[in-house]
C-alpha cells in the first residue's frame, strides 16, 4: 500500500534536509565507497544544505556547511573544503553560535588546511578548536570534537 502522507513545502524541505544529511553520514562511515558513492555524497551534502537554506536556522546552515567541508576533505579536495569551512565559521561568528558548532567550525578549517598540506594553518585551527571545545556544555559533545580533532593528519 502506498504511503499517502502529505507534506507542506516547508515540511518537505526539512525532511529532505535531514534525510540527505543522514545519508551523507552513512556514506562518510563507509570504508569501501565507490566513485559513484563519492559523487552521491557530494551531491547529497549540497542538497541537504540547500534544503536547510529554505527552512533552517543559522545553526542548521553552519552544520550544513561543516558537512560539505568534511566531505570535500574526505575526498582530498582542499579548495572546496576550505571554502565551506570558512562559510561554516563565518555563519557561527555572524550569529554568535558557540559551543559544539564553533569548535566544529574550527575543526573543519583545520581538516581543510591539513588536506591542503598547510601545517601552520592546520595547527592554528586545531588550537582554536581545542580552545573553543573548553566552552562546550555537554561532556559527550566535547569528547566528540576532541576525538575528531585526533583524526586530523597532515
Amino acid at each position: 500500500m502506498p504511503d499517502d502522507t502529505k507534506f507542506t513545502e516547508l515540511e518537505s524541505h526539512k525532511k529532505f534536509a535531514v534525510d540527505c544529511f543522514n545519508y551523507v553520514w552513512s556514506l562518510l562511515e563507509k570504508t569501501d565507497r565507490t566513485t559513484e558513492e563519492d559523487d552521491e555524497m557530494v551531491h547529497a551534502a549540497h542538497a541537504s544544505r540547500f534544503h536547510w537554506g529554505k527552512v533552517g536556522a543559522p545553526v542548521n546552515l553552519a552544520r550544513g556547511e561543516w558537512q560539505i567541508s568534511r566531505v570535500y576533505s574526505e575526498l582530498s579536495s582542499p579548495e572546496p573544503a576550505m571554502y565551506h569551512g570558512q562559510r561554516c565559521l563565518a555563519i557561527c561568528q555572524e550569529n554568535n553560535i558557540g559551543d559544539f558548532d564553533l569548535a566544529y567550525a574550527y575543526e573543519a578549517m583545520a581538516r581543510a588546511a591539513a588536506t591542503a598540506g598547510h601545517k601552520d594553518e592546520c595547527d592554528r585551527y586545531l588550537a582554536q578548536s581545542r580552545e573553543a571545545s573548553k566552552a562546550i556544555q555537554e561532556e559527550e559533545n566535547r569528547k566528540l570534537v576532541l576525538a575528531d580533532l585526533a583524526t586530523i593528519e597532515l
